[in-house]
């Protein structure tokens, strides 16, 4: 099953177009693309009947969708999570999930432009997990039960910011407006022969930067959900970012980041890419008083 946020409503999506949920559904299912969430067993069954599998179709284009979680209470971040990152960044392997949050007004759709907020905006493409159960204290080996699906994203970054001490600032540095493209449709991990092994990568104007599976993550998915939901509950559309691979632009020599004009095409194999033009933005205030 894929859904998706199109023009402020949720759809599902056919190879053949999207259905409207609500319209399909007679209104059983709202058109919030957010409240699908706090009934997603009820819905997914629903979504397997005749009504939303023949239902009308109405044209999916991609400019028009937005994030397939627009509104979640929490999102969550694990950094260093890929041994190959990890090394780039001359760090050890930790031996616990590195977790930090990425605020919710930092949302974006997957065709979305950034306005870039300095000279120094680092990209990291991710898989990321949608909560569609609540998970408080859940073992790794039921963790995938409490998963709605899965979507892609941008951890966009501001490598000063994020880094600058003595007590760095991870969430501020990755959560300006528009740091946090997701898109362009949330599938259920039924719908891939393994959810734990799928091809990503990144490329700037047409240059790749990333490209490497999920598969190679230090703390797949499961353990991820089992070590967060053993300290605080996951709730129903919470956004779970799994982390990046090698190849950002920070590790590089000489260091590269985003710029005005370009254009940050992102994806996953089996859920699609995002393509986010960047634009300059203001800039932030730089020190106490400024």
């Amino acid at each position: 099953m894929r859904t998706a946020h199109l023009d402020n409503r949720l759809v599902l999506v056919h190879d053949d177009g999207a259905v409207d949920v609500e319209q399909a559904s007679g209104g059983r299912f709202a058109a919030d693309p957010q409240a699908v969430f706090a009934r997603w067993a009820e819905f997914s069954a629903w979504a397997r009947t005749p009504a939303a599998r023949e239902g009308e179709r109405v044209p999916l284009v991609e400019e028009r969708l937005g994030a397939p979680v627009p509104r979640p209470r929490q999102v969550f971040a694990v950094g260093l999570n890929y041994g190959d990152h990890i090394e780039e960044s001359g760090l050890a392997t930790p031996d616990e999930p590195a977790v930090f949050t990425k605020y919710p007004t930092s949302l974006a759709g997957p065709y979305d432009t950034v306005e870039l907020p300095s000279a120094m905006v680092d990209w990291e493409v991710e898989l990321v997990v949608v909560i569609g159960a609540r998970a408080h204290r859940v073992a790794a080996e039921d963790a995938w039960r409490h998963v709605a699906g899965l979507t892609l994203g941008q951890d966009l970054s501001e490598r000063r910011i994020q880094l600058q001490g003595p007590a760095p600032q991870f969430a501020l540095g990755k959560s300006f407006p528009g740091f946090s493209p997701t898109g362009p449709v949330l599938v259920t991990p039924d719908e891939f022969a393994d959810p734990d092994d799928l091809a990503l990568g990144c490329a700037v104007d047409g240059e790749t930067m990333q490209d490497s599976r999920t598969g190679r993550m230090v703390f797949p998915v499961a353990q991820q959900i089992a070590r967060l939901s053993a300290i605080c509950p996951l709730l129903p559309g919470d956004l779970l970012f799994t982390g990046t691979p090698a190849g950002v632009g920070g590790a590089r020599t000489p260091r590269r980041f985003l710029a005005p004009g370009e254009e940050l095409h992102s994806w996953i194999d089996g859920i699609g890419a995002l393509r986010n033009r960047m634009v300059a933005g203001p800039a932030y205030p730089d020190g106490p008083g400024a």
